[in-house]
């Protein structure tokens, strides 16, 4: 399962980003293109299942927001949103160009009002 080797990911990279700060984080966001082929139901049930056993993290909520793909064509000199994987802009022209769509990212951290940190 893909999604779990991805939420661990989430994870390690919020120890190394906060390190001694992970029980202040209250919200994580992530951004996933849908070219990354994630689905969030099934990321939110690895996340859940991810932090079961840790007490710290109980109360951490997770948000998965999906970005479209958007590509570039080249004789419009315009981005255009892709629909079902079809890379064709409405002039008619393919495009080899993606813009987004790719990405897999932490957008947004937030943490609890306590001040202690």
């Amino acid at each position: 399962m893909h999604e779990l080797s991805i939420v661990k990911d989430i994870f390690s990279t919020l120890e190394e980003a906060y390190p001694g700060r992970m029980q202040d984080i209250i919200k994580v966001e992530i951004e996933a293109g849908l070219l990354c082929n994630i689905q969030p139901i099934l990321i939110q049930n690895a996340f859940e299942a991810y932090v079961l056993d840790e007490a710290l993290f109980q109360d951490l909520e997770l948000e998965v927001r999906l970005l479209p793909i958007i590509a570039y064509c080249k004789v419009c000199a315009m981005n255009f949103e892709v629909h079902y994987h079809r890379f064709v802009c409405t002039c008619g022209q393919p495009s080899d160009q993606i813009i987004q769509g790719e990405e897999l990212r932490i957008s947004k951290v937030m943490f609890n009002n306590k001040t202690g940190h």
